[in-house]
């Protein structure tokens, strides 16, 4: 779906009943110090504030989660593709491989748009991409800004709820 220079895709929700503890990071990484770039902040402002409009909770910024939305826009952006499946890994496999032990996640993409009001219109009037913004499944987020050689931005939102321990 092409709305003006924002492209849309259908979104993923998926739900794993995970029964270990979720921690912000691989026990082997070393702590580094988490900031948000000014585009994330604005990013992550407009999504909570989307939510705010429908009395749901902040999400809340995930290091880990970041890092996972962060390699991914790169990664569109460096082979030019906006697309939940690069390399042949899916969402879940770079969760996985990232060490995020999740009880639901979701992601959405664009690319395209660099009115940051306007993307989140065009997530917003995509059924798939609001119900991931307005999900109650979901309390963490990370997101990720890359452009492309020739200054095409790709953005990437991942959701989570870190699974619960037994």
């Amino acid at each position: 779906m092409r709305m003006g220079s924002l492209v849309l895709v259908v979104t993923l929700i998926a739900y794993s009943p995970l029964t270990t503890h979720h921690s912000p990071t691989r026990a082997d990484d070393p702590p580094a110090k988490f900031e948000l770039t000014k585009e994330e902040k604005k990013l992550l402002e407009l999504t909570n504030k989307e939510r705010e409009k429908e009395k749901l909770p902040p999400l809340k910024p995930n290091s880990l989660l970041f890092k996972i939305a962060r390699a991914h826009s790169t990664n569109m952006a460096k082979q030019g593709k906006m697309e939940h499946v690069l390399d042949d890994k899916n969402p879940v496999q770079r969760l996985k491989e990232s060490g995020y032990k999740y009880a639901y996640f979701g992601e959405n993409i664009a690319y395209g748009q660099d009115d940051f009001d306007q993307l989140m219109k065009g997530w917003m009037s995509s059924e798939g991409h609001r119900k991931n913004i307005l999900s109650k499944n979901f309390t963490e987020i990370g997101l990720g800004i890359a452009r492309s050689k020739d200054d095409v931005p790709y953005f990437t939102q991942v959701f989570g709820q870190p699974a619960k321990s037994r």
